[in-house]
């Protein structure tokens, strides 16, 4: 990889802050959805073959960070066409491709992902969603919890766990479950997050499911989990340094507007600081999720894991501390909906959260990265 950035990502991260411009922080989603998806932006990382750009997740996280950016982040790239499309691509059969692919390229599809459970958080080893067989079919039984967008997904890519007949273990797998299913039930979640995407309650009473549901090999289930997972820390990191990129530049240009004693706040170190401070913090986690992407896309899922979990904690940190820092320049006017930042208070600590706690990043650092053992 380089440091610096190539022309052409240049000009597609020009070109999709045009767009981005275009919609600004009140925009309608599906519109927004359906103009990316014309302009090839969707479904940069998938294929050629299938519709898709030929790109990388090095793309993808472009296009997610200029529009969050802009005010106008489209959540539901980083399940759709950077999990689901990055494990179909990688590991589906040539007939889960044909039937996917295209339309997620193209906009006219999309997929959730449904990892996260009641009592297991993302940890793929408590995870009690089963699926046993019936015949050539397979039963599938179990609830997930925070699943984003399952009302507007064609399908959602669920991960459960199937026995080993060898062992008599359990290993995780992922099965492609569509929205109308008969058992597949969803429960919208009241939160105060304000998001364009709602978030739900799964529950799946003895799903029946097609043998080609199951995505790849059942003996791969790992591989093709964490094959989709290191590309929505990326992504969630992109989301993250974008958001902290738009409250940065309202609070410079209040800043440098906002006149006190004959003088523009801007000019005062106790607001100047932070704010520079902010940007800093900002540009060096870029360079993180740059050097994960590169990794990513250049088949490390190994280095990229280690990368994408520091990104992900990094951008977190960064967009909150950055959110903060303006709503606290704009004072009284950042809690104002004028200027669009109180929202952020609480979305940015998403960035902290999901997919995966900082806690949990900070353990796997200690025990993978520097060997320290484990405490649980």
């Amino acid at each position: 990889m380089t440091l610096l950035e190539s022309e052409e990502h240049k000009a597609l991260r020009s070109a999709v802050a045009a767009l981005g411009k275009r919609h600004g922080r009140d925009y309608d989603r599906e519109a927004l959805w359906a103009e990316a998806a014309k302009l090839g932006y969707l479904g940069v990382n998938l294929p050629e073959e299938y519709g898709g750009g030929g790109g990388g997740i090095s793309e993808l996280s472009i296009v997610l960070e200029e529009l969050s950016a802009a005010g106008c982040p489209l959540l539901m790239m980083v399940v759709s066409p950077a999990i689901c499309g990055t494990v179909i691509s990688r590991f589906g059969t040539d007939a889960q491709k044909r039937e996917w692919l295209p339309g997620l390229a193209d906009g006219t599809r999309t997929m959730a992902f449904g990892i996260t459970e009641p009592d297991a958080g993302s940890n793929s080893h408590r995870i009690t969603t089963t699926a046993r067989r019936d015949g050539t079919d397979w039963l599938l039984t179990g609830r997930k919890v925070f699943i984003s967008g399952v009302d507007i997904a064609d399908a959602t890519l669920i991960v459960g766990r199937t026995e080993d007949a060898r062992t008599g273990t359990l290993k995780p797998c992922l099965f492609i479950v569509p929205r109308d299913t008969e058992g597949f039930q969803r429960r919208r979640i009241d939160m105060e997050l304000n998001a364009a995407e709602w978030q739900f309650e799964l529950t799946l009473d003895d799903v029946r499911l097609p043998a080609d549901a199951l995505v790849g090999d059942e003996d791969a289930g790992l591989l093709q989990l964490f094959a989709g997972l290191n590309p929505e820390r990326i992504m969630t990191a992109a989301f993250a340094v974008g958001m902290g990129r738009y409250a940065l530049a309202q609070a410079v240009t209040y800043a440098r507007e906002r006149t006190v004693w004959k003088t523009p706040i801007g000019a005062h170190q106790a607001i100047a600081h932070p704010l520079a401070q902010a940007h800093i913090e900002l540009e060096l986690v870029r360079l993180m999720m740059q050097k994960a992407a590169a990794l990513y896309d250049a088949g490390d899922d190994v280095g990229a894991g280690e990368a994408a979990n520091m990104a992900k904690y990094a951008a977190g940190e960064a967009c909150v501390k950055a959110v903060d820092q303006a709503v606290h320049t704009l004072g009284g006017n950042g809690l104002t909906r004028e200027f669009g930042l109180a929202r952020l208070i609480t979305a940015a600590r998403v960035a902290r959260i999901a997919p995966v706690s900082r806690e949990m990043i900070l353990n796997y650092v200690s025990h993978q990265t520097l060997g320290l053992p484990k405490s649980y």
